[in-house]
């Protein structure tokens, strides 16, 4: 497991650790813009050495929140949800 991964992990005790990672990733999806891609299940398993139940449970948490939506086959994208206009996630960003 990352050093990283570790450290989120054993400095929270306390509290479940898909909460840790929901934290984390509400952190880093903040600096986020608006149809961003967020980061997969699998990339949450590898990073921070949680079940991918774990990870699913923290996406489906963030996605009730409105922090992120989900487009089936595509992933998951840093919210909120654009009206439906057409347009696909990723195309908003010109960068």
């Amino acid at each position: 497991m990352p050093a990283y991964g570790r450290a989120v992990m054993e400095s929270r005790k306390d509290r479940p650790v898909w909460r840790q990672v929901a934290d984390e990733m509400r952190r880093r999806i903040a600096a986020m813009s608006p149809g961003d891609l967020v980061d997969s299940e699998q990339s949450m398993v590898q990073e921070f050495g949680i079940a991918r139940g774990t990870a699913r449970k923290v996406i489906a948490h963030l996605r009730e929140e409105g922090v992120i939506y989900t487009v089936p086959g595509l992933g998951s994208f840093a919210g909120p949800k654009p009206p439906e206009d057409g347009a696909e996630p990723g195309d908003r960003n010109t960068s």
